[in-house]
């Protein structure tokens, strides 16, 4: 019998796919394949997406498609383009500027809280964390990197014992895993770096330094924020831009 507690996965048309979960609604089966597949890359920004593809790759009817698709629209993760249809909406520079603004305030704030009040949890958790985090950079698994990264500022927010960081941050919550998704895809070779700096974190936590801790989590966000923008920027610009006409 097949592992009930599996779940679909969008991949290549030829490849296998793995069974949905029998414990959710159908639609959020689907809803969840199809926001894990944007948030990891497989779905490209501005790739063209249709309700018959999605629904022969997940064995499953338009009807429940056409239903997650909608909430994903609603939640500006795919938009309609007039000559395309639905297309993968792109990631704005400008919303993920904004969106950093908000994460690097709330991860400070749970970074100082957590090294006043979290030191023994963060002692007898983090370092299994970080183990992990280093081991999905071996494995050199974006799908992995991004569950290990989100644990990682998740139990930092649970560490600050403020659960209004957690839930504030959790209206923006798969807009940040996109966002992670999107920066670890392109710093893959600065990947044991960004768990150099998770480390730190933790030190500073462990260490109960709250002014190290909230600069190090700001500072963290941060980077990863001002390369990803670079990295769209970059990508946008014309193959043909910067050439010198005659």
């Amino acid at each position: 019998m097949a592992n009930p507690n599996t779940v679909y996965k969008i991949t290549k048309r030829e490849d296998p796919l793995e069974r949905l979960a029998l414990h959710q609604p159908l639609a959020d089966r689907v809803y969840r394949a199809i926001l894990d597949a944007i948030c990891e890359g497989e779905l490209a920004p501005g790739q063209r997406i249709t309700q018959d593809e999605l629904a022969a790759r997940l064995a499953v009817s338009r009807q429940p498609v056409l239903q997650a698709l909608r909430l994903l629209k609603s939640q500006s993760f795919v938009r309609d383009s007039r000559r395309r249809g639905v297309v993968v909406a792109s990631l704005d520079p400008t919303f993920i500027g904004h969106l950093c603004e908000v994460r690097s305030a709330l991860d400070g704030i749970a970074g100082r809280a957590a090294a006043r009040r979290g030191q023994a949890e963060a002692k007898l958790w983090g370092p299994q964390l970080i183990a992990a985090g280093r081991a999905a950079v071996r494995a050199g698994s974006v799908h992995d990197l991004i569950a290990a990264d989100m644990r990682f500022h998740l139990f930092l927010h649970e560490l600050s014992g403020n659960p209004l960081i957690a839930e504030t941050a959790a209206l923006h919550w798969q807009h940040i895993r996109r966002v992670m998704g999107g920066s670890l895809s392109r710093r893959y070779l600065e990947w044991e770096g960004i768990w150099d700096e998770h480390a730190a974190i933790l030190d500073a936590v462990m260490e109960g330094d709250a002014d190290a801790a909230e600069r190090l989590a700001r500072r963290h966000a941060e980077a990863a924020t001002v390369h990803l923008i670079h990295s769209i920027e970059a990508e946008s610009v014309p193959e043909d831009a910067g050439r010198k006409t005659n």
